[in-house]
């Protein structure tokens, strides 16, 4: 199989090759068609009920006639529901079986808790199954209402989400499953509860990812079409994610300015709504929609997604009441992960919440309005991570990523991260920034920010008091403090008490390398990863915020490094290398398993700077991690 790719398509970093799986299926002649098996499940009391579609194919001169048996598994395994049904399929042609089925006791499933049910479809021909599918669903209602937003399984639930390209530092677009795993958990980690697959469908991995996890899924189709071709893709599209419990709507455009408030624009709109009402009944449909609010697609979609121009959802919804909305695209705040001060000539963007292009807004300014008013579904911010292309501001070389992301292209958090955090999650949370490394700037001010979701933060610098702040539900805290090498420490109580604490110290020149991974016991079957992070501490253990080495990766063992990457959107280095400097403190390097089993040893060292290593346990069966 080979790729044609030589001509771009995208305005950002596509990938390009195979970076997908592709897989060739073996069949019996007579089989459950793809994606042929569907599901309707809802909650019924304290049961559910389940409408199952199934689609046979006969690719033989003979026509058959099989017995379809439909079972439903709850998340623990036992049978809850079973049917069966003879179908005849013509030779050459497809048949259709179809079922109503109950039971008692299904677990809900929801981002705090996705239980997982199965459907299990058997063909039986002449008393041999020929073919048997496996799908996993989940019991839930999904609402989206127009005066109280979302409701999942009948409750308001606001959509924190996050839209996110599929590249990675390191790899490019051709992630590895454990890597969409690990991506899904740093969104859950801030708080998401909700994932924009922009702006074309995610990989059955991530969705799968999305299922266990628990995260709410906008489904999008890669253009806005009513050509033969799109309409092929959108149909795939809604057919292979149709089961899935996290997808909540499927989205059928982004940003398409040429046609979107026309009537053309509206007349596509129409058909791609008929193509996804017959294959999926049970989703609305909504469109990114950047201008034209009110004409055109706004009046087929059932749902106007809005990207940014978020001061005006209060008048869309004053003028449509009886339509729901959300935010597609909000924020698009731009920051270079552990910078403060603004350098156009580095293309450095400081990272406290306040740059953004103009029509985007900072992270504060769209959650406010977003989360005092209920009919506003929510909002994706843009984006959940940097990834190639785009350097906003800087859209010139030597730039070459993205500064959007809450997280930077490694995943390593922005401050931005921590104001999600905060807001979007309930555990108490003190956040304090920036680092106290300001060398030759002793007696000047420095802004220093806190964000935190407890009742007052007091800020000490070397043990005196700075004064002591009220926080203001979903704002942030800022002091001006005159530098002075030392100790920067926040403390922070709610209900009178004392929760935390929080130090930023003057740290000192690196003497050694930090190492630690997201797991240290993997699955040896050649695709497995670790996510290594390496830092650099000062003579006390203190992170060392400034440092730049460059470092140099080494393993033992069936283990290689497939990439590296520091998060620098400036950065031109190789990301299938052994070495990568630090950017800012940070580095990381991807570890994928071989094969064969046993210890995998991973070393970092740099030079004048004592190694630092970390031994792992890569084994040829599933274990607990």
């Amino acid at each position: 199989v080979r790729v044609d790719a030589s001509l771009g398509e995208g305005w950002f970093y596509e990938g390009a090759g195979l970076y997908r799986h592709v897989w060739m299926t073996a069949t019996d002649p007579l089989h459950v068609a793809p994606y042929g098996a569907f599901i309707q499940a809802a909650p019924h009391g304290a049961g559910a009920t389940g409408k199952v579609e199934v689609a046979l194919r006969n690719q033989s001169d003979t026509p058959r006639q099989a017995r379809v048996r439909m079972t439903v598994l709850a998340p623990n395994g036992l049978a809850m529901a079973r049917t069966e049904r003879l179908v005849a399929v013509d030779a050459w042609s497809e048949g259709r079986s179809e079922a109503d089925l109950a039971w008692d006791a299904a677990p809900l499933w929801s981002p705090a808790d996705p239980q997982l049910h199965r459907l299990s479809v058997e063909v039986e021909l002449d008393g041999v199954v020929r073919d048997a599918v496996d799908v996993p669903f989940g019991v839930r209602s999904a609402v989206f209402d127009p005066r109280r937003g979302f409701l999942l399984n009948g409750q308001p639930l606001k959509l924190l989400g996050a839209c996110c390209h599929q590249d990675h530092a390191g790899v490019g677009a051709a992630l590895p499953d454990a890597l969409q795993v690990w991506r899904i958990q740093q969104l859950k980690a801030m708080g998401c509860n909700a994932y924009r697959a922009a702006h074309n469908p995610a990989t059955p991995e991530l969705m799968d990812a999305c299922d266990r996890l628990g995260m709410l899924v906008i489904a999008e189709t890669r253009r806005m079409s009513s050509d033969p071709e799109s309409l092929e893709e959108l149909s795939t599209l809604v057919r292979r994610d149709r089961n899935r419990p996290s997808v909540i709507a499927w989205s059928i455009g982004n940003e398409e300015q040429t046609i979107q408030g026309t009537e053309v624009g509206a007349a596509i709109a129409r058909t791609m709504k008929r193509v996804v009402n017959r294959l999926d009944p049970s989703r609305p449909i909504t469109a990114a929609k950047d201008q034209d609010f009110g004409e055109g697609v706004s009046r087929v979609v059932d749902i106007l997604g809005f990207n940014y121009r978020t001061p005006q959802m209060e008048g869309y919804h004053a003028r449509f009441p009886d339509q729901p909305i959300m935010g597609t695209e909000t924020g698009s705040t731009v920051a270079t992960r552990g910078e403060y001060v603004l350098d156009a000539a580095r293309h450095i963007v400081p990272a406290y919440d306040r740059e953004h292009p103009w029509w985007a807004s900072t992270a504060e300014e769209w959650w406010i309005l977003a989360a005092d008013r209920p009919y506003i579904a929510g909002g994706f911010i843009w984006t959940g991570f940097d990834y190639r292309g785009e350097p906003t501001p800087y859209n010139r070389w030597p730039s070459v990523g993205s500064y959007f992301g809450a997280m930077d292209s490694c995943g390593f958090p922005k401050d931005n991260y921590w104001y999600y955090r905060a807001w979007w999650r309930p555990e108490p949370l003190l956040h304090l920034f920036p680092h106290w490394n300001w060398e030759g700037r002793g007696g000047q001010d420095i802004e220093v920010w806190v964000h935190s979701n407890l009742d007052r933060v007091e800020l000490f610098l070397n043990g005196r008091s700075l004064g002591a702040q009220s926080v203001t539900r979903n704002r942030h805290l800022a002091w001006s403090v005159a530098y002075a090498p030392g100790v920067l420490e926040a403390r922070g109580w709610k209900d009178g008490r004392l929760v935390t604490t929080q130090r930023r110290e003057t740290a000192g020149a690196p003497v050694a390398l930090r190492m630690s991974a997201d797991r240290l016991r993997l699955v040896a079957d050649g695709e497995d990863v670790a996510m290594i992070a390496v830092d650099a501490v000062d003579a006390r253990g203190r992170p060392c915020p400034r440092a730049a080495d460059l470092i140099q990766f080494s393993t033992t063992g069936d283990g290689r490094i497939i990439g590296v990457g520091n998060g620098d959107p400036v950065s031109h280095e190789a990301d299938r290398a052994d070495r990568r400097r630090l950017f800012n403190g940070l580095a990381q390097a991807i570890l994928q398993t071989g094969r064969q089993g046993g210890p995998i040893t991973i070393t970092a060292s740099a030079g004048g700077l004592r190694p630092a290593s970390l031994r792992l346990d890569a084994r040829q069966t599933r274990q607990s991690t």
